[in-house]
């Protein structure tokens, strides 16, 4: 039966038509985006995953800018100490050269404080971004590593952790180690004398026991136009407070005694529990049973001198100006090498792991954007297929409703 008020065939053609266009837009849409899932209504489940896959995707990025920000600054202090060790390594051999009688100690020790300023310098630059992992002013420093994403959604971060190291010479800090009425300091780390021609009952150099002596701690007596020094070894300072200034005292009283100054006696008492130990310097022969004179009024002069609280605070109390500093600096500087290299040790191990950590991140990003590329990109040569084949069904189609509208037309002839 055909009919005039419904076109059945008209109406079929109609919605194949309608399916083929929509089709044919959704892949056009895939093909001009390069996405399958371009928005939540194409695969709602899908796009949600999706971004927060590129969420963390974005997050990784800041990350490895993180790494790569911590593995420069690791770098520059790794060099810094590496450059430390070398320059103690110099420093060593001035000292080795300092044990020979028959050399200048004085410009010796002139070389040394260059060297020694130049550790300093090194130490004080080591620094990137601002950030300065020697010279004492951190303990440790949070490198951001990972981004950790947990099955119920709850992100956390987690970081490389570098210790830092300290290889400064530390501050000078002046410390009263002189006591007694002729002795007395007369600034915080200095002590002035004078012991007159014929003074036979001397002066005295009281060495406080209140004082706590550090190793590189050096204490240093010029008589006159000589000096003599004494520098404090950790095995020193582990001992009692009575027993490091005995020890103090006695090697400036052997040092000073090896001098030979005509007609200048150096006596030592020890610290017995009540009195500190203490230096007396008088005129008498070198028996001590006959006065005797020296040329001149004799300046005394006793310095203290702090070794610092940096880890290379030994550095800055190295005096090889006699037989007896340059023994103590010898045993010193051993210690400070060993110091520098575990420092660049330290920073080395930890570089290395930041950059094995920087390669992972890169590679674990790549990997995600290859999974959600997996799941919202558009299959491109199954795109260009399937819009070739829609364009031909619509062509069709719309041949189709074109026939289909034709049909009430042909009801015109049975009237005729």
């Amino acid at each position: 039966m055909s009919s005039i008020l419904t076109n059945s065939s008209s109406m079929v053609a109609l919605q194949t038509l309608k399916n083929v266009n929509a089709s044919l837009s959704k892949t056009q849409d895939e093909i001009s985006t390069g996405k399958s899932v371009a928005s939540a209504k194409d695969n709602a489940a899908v796009w949600a995953i999706s971004k927060v896959m590129e969420a963390d995707v974005k997050g990784f990025k800041g990350i490895s800018d993180s790494l790569s920000l911590g593995e420069s600054t690791v770098a520059v202090a790794r060099q810094a100490a590496e450059t430390v060790t070398d320059l103690m390594t110099e420093i060593k051999g001035k000292i080795v050269a300092a044990q020979e009688d028959n050399v200048d100690r004085a410009k010796i020790q002139t070389d040394i404080d260059a060297l020694v300023s130049q550790v300093n310098s090194v130490v004080g630059a080591a620094q990137f971004n601002g950030l300065n992992l020697v010279d004492g002013s951190q303990t440790t420093v949070d490198v951001l590593a990972s981004l950790d994403r947990q099955s119920d959604g709850t992100v956390t971060t987690s970081s490389i952790t570098v210790n830092a190291q300290n290889l400064s010479t530390g501050g000078y800090t002046a410390k009263a180690a002189f006591t007694g009425t002729t002795g007395a300091s007369t600034a915080a780390d200095s002590a002035v004398m004078t012991l007159a021609t014929t003074d036979t009952t001397g002066v005295s150099l009281v060495l406080d026991d209140a004082i706590t002596y550090a190793a590189g701690d050096s204490i240093s007596v010029r008589l006159g136009d000589k000096t003599v020094s004494y520098t404090v070894t950790a095995e020193d300072a582990a001992q009692s407070a009575g027993a490091v200034t005995n020890i103090i005292g006695a090697g400036l009283k052997s040092a000073a005694d090896a001098l030979g100054i005509t007609d200048l006696r150096v006596d030592f008492a020890a610290n017995d529990g009540t009195n500190d130990a203490a230096l007396t310097f008088k005129v008498a022969d070198t028996n001590g049973d006959t006065t005797s004179a020296i040329a001149q009024d004799m300046t005394i002069v006793a310095q203290f001198k702090n070794a610092g609280s940096g880890g290379l605070g030994a550095l800055a109390s190295i005096d090889v100006s006699t037989a007896n500093g340059a023994a103590a600096a010898l045993g010193n500087i051993e210690t400070l090498i060993q110091t520098g290299i575990d420092a660049a040790a330290e920073f080395g191990s930890a570089e290395k792991r930041i950059d094995i950590q920087n390669t992972f991140v890169g590679k674990l990003s790549d990997a995600l954007k290859s999974g959600i590329g997996s799941m919202v990109d558009a299959d491109m040569e199954e795109a260009s297929a399937r819009l070739q084949a829609l364009q031909v069904q619509q062509q069709l189609g719309t041949q189709s409703l074109s026939i289909a509208n034709q049909a009430p037309q042909n009801i015109l002839s049975l009237f005729r």
